[in-house]
């Protein structure tokens, strides 16, 4: 068995089909463990991999840990394995925690998105030198690679990752939500108005993406005296750029926070 994930939720899911899809494992050389027994035992029979029980961690090549950070430390002592290597998804614990608690220096911190759910992740990565010499660190690019992008960041800059992407797509569904509103309370139908937002949130990635730097595709769209400048005014005076900034750096504080309460 070369991958155990342990944590069959969302994020597991995603990861799984991810995989099986790329063709990075067979489903054979993958087990499945989740505290929703059930759950794991219908998931591996749908995919046709293992289904883990007890202490069946034993003799797993590698273990992707994809738990709430809260839940690691009662279940860290019995997750250590000898011989093993640890990829880890929990938001706010450093490669030290993951280091001290599991007995190895074989440990990759990642941090993906929600946008793993439809193969459009962007995932931060990082590992200590004694997990890139064991190969652990391409394995696991390997496997999140099947789920959209891969970024190798140095671990300090890893909260603010979480705060910015890994929360994002939380702040952009307040503002489709928000663009939606507004339609509906200048006449577009609720149904309709949602739509508009969510195609208009998709296609003005792909322009940024083709952009040297944001403000240029709003120069584009503002004219002169137009409808676009008056309305980017109204979002100036509401204070809507600055709110943004704030969400990202609550929610880096709150990934430290996070981090402290596992030390």
């Amino acid at each position: 068995m070369k991958l155990a994930i342990v944590g069959v939720g969302k994020l597991g899911l995603s990861l799984l089909e991810g995989i099986l899809k790329r063709g990075v494992l067979p489903p054979s050389e993958i087990g499945l463990m989740d505290a929703n027994t059930t759950r794991a035992a219908q998931l591996a029979e749908k995919y046709g991999t293992q289904h883990l029980k007890g202490n069946q961690l034993n003799g797993a090549g590698r273990v992707l840990v994809s738990v709430q950070p809260r839940v690691f430390p009662e279940i860290a002592e019995w997750l250590a394995q000898p011989s093993t290597g640890y990829i880890s998804t929990m938001a706010g614990v450093s490669t030290a925690t993951l280091t001290r608690r599991l007995g190895t220096k074989r440990v990759v911190r990642v941090m993906p998105n929600l946008a793993a759910t439809i193969g459009r992740a962007q995932t931060a990565i990082t590992a200590p030198r004694e997990a890139q010499d064991a190969g652990d660190l391409d394995f696991a690019r390997s496997l999140f690679g099947a789920v959209g992008e891969v970024y190798e960041l140095p671990e300090h800059l890893f909260n603010a990752f979480t705060g910015m992407s890994a929360s994002g797509p939380a702040y952009l569904a307040v503002v489709a939500e928000a663009l939606a509103d507004g339609g509906v309370r200048m006449g577009l139908p609720r149904a309709l108005a949602q739509e508009l937002a969510a195609r208009l949130l998709s296609a003005s990635g792909e322009l940024l993406l083709q952009r040297a730097h944001p403000g240029m595709l709003k120069d584009e769209v503002a004219s002169p005296g137009g409808t676009t400048i008056a309305g980017l005014e109204a979002l100036e005076q509401a204070g809507v750029r600055g709110g943004l900034i704030a969400a990202v750096v609550a929610a880096t504080r709150r990934g430290t926070e996070l981090g402290h309460d596992q030390e």
